[in-house]
């Protein structure tokens, strides 16, 4: 009875704590962020297990021995405890080996390509950081998005995420993870909202002037019903995002506005992708012991 009663306690001071969090990590609205958040708790208590007694002995000692008490008089007679020594290693030792074990399962279980097991087909939706905006590309639907992200709720998303600027991170953290963006190079997210709602998307690494304004929405929609009016809307658009439209959308620009393409051309991603692959003429190569890369749509 009282492991439980102290069981609640701790969850109603954690409550009161993260009451203020709505929005962030700790106010998780899908599976991932939901294991993520019972990691820092798990980890934050576990620590507390040591960090609590230590303050309270630090502020107990000083009090207790403060100068002016005459009558508590610091006189040890003993140079070592073996109780004490059995302590001070015994639970750090116990503490770090839980956190290992629970490290070890929580790294294979929340690997961000490892996709996620439901009973409902994902959606795929690729990620191109720009400067300073995001770019969504949804392959199976022939659409794309500027700085705004829709999905239905209950539903997996598969993203594929690359760079055509410096290194980003792609970050939800209502939904869980980050990862980042990076030239030349595709990562991997797989993430589901539990519920329905709009979450702020940021990029979590620091990439230049526009960086403060480099934010989106990510729309769960409630229904499979919500999500098909979300892409007719966008589909309703007459622009068309191709090589040339994607060059003019690639310029750096701040605080953008939200951008609907009706029409995505096949392979853009591949081809943001790629371009950095490609190897300059000017490049002397017999330097070079390899083949060239062939560019993307020709043969070697």
């Amino acid at each position: 009875m009282f492991i439980k009663s102290l069981s609640k306690a701790t969850l109603a001071i954690f409550s009161i704590l993260l009451s203020g969090c709505a929005g962030g990590v700790l106010d998780p609205k899908g599976q991932i962020g939901i294991d993520e958040k019972n990691l820092i708790v798990i980890a934050t208590l576990l620590m507390l297990i040591v960090v609590i007694p230590v303050i309270f002995m630090t502020l107990f000692f000083a009090w207790k021995y403060r100068d002016g008490r005459d009558h508590e008089i610091y006189t040890p007679k003993w140079a070592h405890s073996t109780l004490i020594e059995t302590v001070v290693w015994f639970v750090p030792i116990v503490i770090v080996v839980i956190l290992g074990v629970i490290t070890w399962v929580s790294t294979h279980e929340l690997d961000p390509y490892k996709p996620l097991k439901h009973e409902a087909t994902p959606i795929e939706v690729e990620v191109v950081s720009l400067n300073w905006k995001w770019l969504f590309i949804y392959p199976e639907l022939g659409i794309a998005s500027v700085n705004e992200l829709a999905f239905p709720a209950n539903v997996p998303v598969n993203f594929k995420i690359t760079s055509d600027t410096a290194m980003n991170s792609f970050f939800i953290p209502q939904l869980g993870s980050q990862i980042y963006s990076m030239a030349g190079m595709a990562t991997q997210l797989h993430l589901i909202a539990n519920e329905a709602g709009t979450f702020n998307g940021i990029s979590a690494n620091y990439s230049g002037a526009g960086f403060a304004g480099m934010k989106f929405k990510a729309i769960a929609t409630a229904t499979p019903e919500e999500f098909d009016a979300w892409v007719a809307k966008v589909k309703s658009h007459d622009l068309k995002l191709d090589e040339q439209s994607y060059q003019l959308l690639a310029k750096p620009s701040e605080n953008n506005p939200v951008q609907y393409y009706g029409h995505a051309s096949k392979g853009m991603f591949n081809h943001i992708v790629m371009q950095y692959m490609y190897m300059e003429p000017s490049m002397d190569m017999s330097q070079h012991s390899g083949h060239m890369p062939a560019k993307h749509g020709e043969s070697k």
